[in-house]
């Protein structure tokens, strides 16, 4: 009798872990609607993020604030970046310190910006999920760098010069042409 309930408890686990190695969680859904009411449909990966109509472009996803001072003096250096790589890159900006969505709408008609840029209230789930992935406390500029494949490659807190920003640029285009190559 021993020996058969230990033959069903090992089977029982046995079949347990099989259970468990064969089911993959399933890719988490969200959304998030910039200021001019485009929905992004975004996946998050076990790599990173794959924002629906950015696949194939370098995207830095920055957490900013409409009154905090290094992410106001980044926004120039943003907009040229955008300008001068508007084939392989992606800005996506979301405005953490309160502005509702017509707010961040005039604050960027008020500063030019030419890139994606989404308030909080309207990019909620994408915020706490990269609070959870990234472990971000919420200090800003925050800056998260996604490959042309959605893959994490740079994280930063902080501002980062004009010319990091390029360099990075250039490294995650590389990266996206050896990967390529080498199929």
């Amino acid at each position: 009798m021993k020996h058969n309930i230990i033959k069903l408890l090992l089977l029982l686990s046995f079949f347990t872990m099989s259970q468990a190695v064969e089911k993959k969680p399933a890719p988490l859904m969200m959304s998030m609607t910039d200021i001019n009411g485009k929905t992004y449909n975004v996946e998050g990966t076990e790599q990173g993020l794959n924002i629906q109509g950015l696949k194939g472009k370098v995207v830095f996803l920055e957490f900013f604030g409409h009154k905090c001072p290094p992410c106001l003096a980044s926004i120039p250096h943003l907009i040229k970046l955008q300008e001068k790589h508007k084939d392989k890159l992606a800005i996506v900006s979301i405005e953490v310190q309160g502005y509702n969505s017509e707010q961040t709408k005039k604050f960027v008609k008020e500063k030019n910006i030419n890139y994606i840029v989404l308030s909080e209230e309207k990019a909620s789930d994408v915020v706490r999920y990269i609070q959870q992935r990234a472990q971000w406390k919420g200090s800003i500029p925050f800056l998260v760098a996604l490959d042309t494949k959605g893959d994490v490659q740079f994280v930063q807190a902080g501002m980062l010069p004009e010319a990091s920003l390029e360099d990075l640029i250039q490294q995650l285009s590389e990266k996206s042409i050896d990967t390529n190559t080498s199929k």
